[in-house]
């Protein structure tokens, strides 16, 4: 395989390509009724993948042969045919005698075509003993050969794509890639809306999602409203701008819209009168106790999760019951093996605070990686709830505690390390338990379950965003379609809601009462996305009868920060909850969100591993675009088979 990147000079034409992809040996099968002589036969050809900084154009060698005529005449063809803006063509090869041209070529190039990536519409890939992808236009009218990779490449292949397109898994055929181009003026301008022209929001975005989100999506002005919505004239952006907008900022965020196939179209659904529910007290230590048995063993935990979940814990009870919630102890455990599990587990926290802090100042100027944790985590420790008592004031030790945790952390999981935000979510833990131990294994156990959110991907934001949007849609068509009309249908404006789990838009008791209740699992999966929408409920009204534009929802939503009533939401959530779940014809997309029914739907495991092997690499595809944002020009890559 001969996969490379490499720049070749147009001196005439003053611009640089860079040729992104080669490959030899790829085949097409030749099946259209023109030369139905020729059916099933293969050809052999080259494969590139070509960016031009300014254009679109395109490029690929001959194939084997004298370097220097290939190199001429790939110049040449830059010059010529292949500067095309925008168009899909299979296009017959110029041949002339002169300049070192391959004449040999010339009754097989009427096979060579070139396609721009924008134009795709999707990708499969398919295995048999080989790969082969089938690429599909936007312009169905205009179809593509088959490319055979009978000497590998394929991956490669894609992976340079990802470069200039979102490749995302089509949720209802493992096999299908669906493929999307950002639209780079209206990037550049969302980049524009902070003040800093140092860093776009992009990078930011990518390398500080928690201080981007807080910082740079709180401070919309009527710049970026503009950007958005498009001058007066124009009235309103194209849907599918808005799409390559977002696409930017969350990378391969792809909602579920109506016309989109391959995605489960939801219709207004009668789902029937909400019920009404009552909230109930905290459970109290009392009856916490009740539910022990003589050696210390949770009984009737069904229930015991059921009374919490409809009130909470008094807070006498937190620090012990939140280690059951969290997993840190098991229902069934003894108190004599709650016990010897502290030992073991307070040993090992020591051990590995003890690796961070014997590291000497000569070593950590070696390792920039951990210098790096440090200075955010000193950062952020600083400015963590410090107008609460627990962490106000200079030198306070809760401070060194939160401190200490979190690097110790970064020593439990080097890999993700610390990210911004995660300071949020260990400070009311601390709080609770006030043992610095204690509170690192709860801090774990709640970043197994947040670990996705801080991912340098973002896989679990971009999972949570498209599953808020199918839900919305369900309970309030009238109200998705209002928001899509404003260009919010992409809920992004809920992001700081789901990244630290409403920690900012609560006050310091309301989160934990609502943790708690979520902690539970009750009374579906993902109960926290039914309490977005039971905040965006009670909005609703609001936001469309002021006729709130993109600006205003979003400085609308911002404000809503410690003025919510944590019971009236939760009775709220409760309530959509029981209506969905009443619904006889529920769609199976919000059935699988909420975890209603048993019913698992996956690939077979007895499937042969050849089959599997494209669909493990297309699920690391849908989470594996972040090249896409260091491309000069999204817009400007084609690819090219030639003879």
């Amino acid at each position: 395989m001969s996969s490379s990147e490499q720049t070749v000079d147009n001196m005439a034409a003053g611009s640089v390509h860079k040729v992104i992809f080669e490959h030899q040996g790829v085949f097409i099968q030749l099946s259209s009724d023109e030369e139905a002589i020729e059916q099933d036969l293969l050809i052999s050809g080259s494969l590139q993948v070509i960016d031009k900084d300014s254009s679109s154009v395109m490029g690929c060698t001959q194939g084997p042969g004298d370097r220097s005529h290939q190199l001429l005449e790939t110049q040449q063809s830059y010059e010529t045919e292949w500067d095309m803006v925008n168009a899909v063509s299979f296009k017959k090869r110029p041949c002339t005698n002169g300049e070192g041209s391959l004449n040999h070529s010339h009754e097989r190039s009427r096979w060579a075509f070139t396609f721009s990536v924008s134009d795709l519409r999707s990708i499969t890939v398919k295995e048999e003993g080989w790969a082969f992808l089938i690429c599909k236009l936007k312009d169905s009218s205009t179809p593509l050969p088959v490319l055979h990779f009978h000497q590998g490449g394929s991956r490669e292949f894609l992976d340079s794509l990802r470069r200039f397109a979102l490749l995302t898994e089509c949720p209802d055929d493992g096999t299908c890639l669906l493929v999307s181009t950002p639209n780079k003026a209206l990037s550049q301008s969302f980049e524009n809306l902070l003040d800093d022209n140092s860093f776009g929001l992009v990078h930011k975005f990518r390398k500080d999602p928690y201080v981007t989100t807080l910082g740079g999506f709180s401070k919309v002005t009527n710049y970026i409203f503009d950007a958005l919505r498009g001058t007066e004239e124009q009235h309103q952006r194209p849907p599918e701008e808005v799409a390559d907008l977002l696409g930017e900022v969350i990378p391969g965020l792809e909602i579920n819209q109506q016309e989109e196939p391959g995605f489960e179209v939801i219709t207004r659904i009668d789902l029937g009168a909400r019920p009404q529910v009552m909230r109930r007290e905290p459970l109290s230590a009392e009856d916490w106790t009740k539910h022990q048995d003589p050696e210390g063993r949770m009984v009737n935990v069904s229930h015991l999760k059921q009374v919490i979940f409809k009130g909470g814990l008094c807070h006498a009870v937190r620090k012990e019951a939140w280690k059951f919630l969290l997993g840190c102890f098991p229902w069934d455990s003894t108190l004599e093996e709650r016990k010897a599990l502290q030992r073991t587990k307070t040993d090992e926290y020591f051990r590995m605070k003890l690796q961070w802090k014997s590291v000497s100042e000569e070593q950590e100027r070696r390792n920039s990686r951990l210098r790096d944790y440090r200075s955010l985590i000193e950062k952020d420790v600083n400015r963590t709830d410090r107008t609460n008592r627990f962490y106000e004031g200079i030198d306070n030790p809760s401070l060194v505690l939160l401190h200490d945790i979190l690097m110790t952390y970064c020593m439990f999981d080097f890999d993700l390390g610390y990210v911004q935000g995660m300071s949020d979510l260990l400070s009311p833990i601390l709080y609770v338990m006030e043992n610095e131990v204690d509170a690192f294994w709860c801090f774990v156990s709640f970043m197994d379950q947040m670990h996705q959110n801080f991912e340098e991907q973002m896989q679990g934001m971009k999972t949570q965003l498209i599953q808020l949007s199918t839900l919305l849609r369900l309970l309030d068509l009238a109200f998705w379609n209002y928001l899509e009309a404003q260009d919010s249908g992409y809920l992004y404006f809920c992001f700081r809601w789901l990244l630290i789990r409403f920690k900012r838009e609560l006050s310091f008791h309301d989160v934990l009462r609502l943790w708690e209740v979520m902690w539970t699992g009750l009374p579906c999966h993902n109960f926290h996305l039914l309490v977005c929408c039971a905040i965006l409920d009670s909005e609703k009204q609001k936001i469309m009868e002021e006729n709130y534009g993109f600006s205003e929802i979003l400085k609308h939503i911002n404000e809503l920060s410690m003025k919510l009533d944590i019971e009236e939401i939760l009775q709220k959530a409760e309530g959509i909850c029981l209506q969905i779940r009443s619904c006889k014809d529920l769609p199976h997309s919000v059935s699988a969100i909420l975890g209603f029914g048993t019913e698992v739907s996956g690939s077979n495991p007895t499937d042969c591993e050849s089959a599997a092997a494209p669909r493990a690499t297309q699920q690391q595809d849908a989470c594996s675009n972040r090249h896409l944002r260091e491309t000069s020009s999204h817009n400007s890559c084609k690819v090219a088979f030639r003879l």
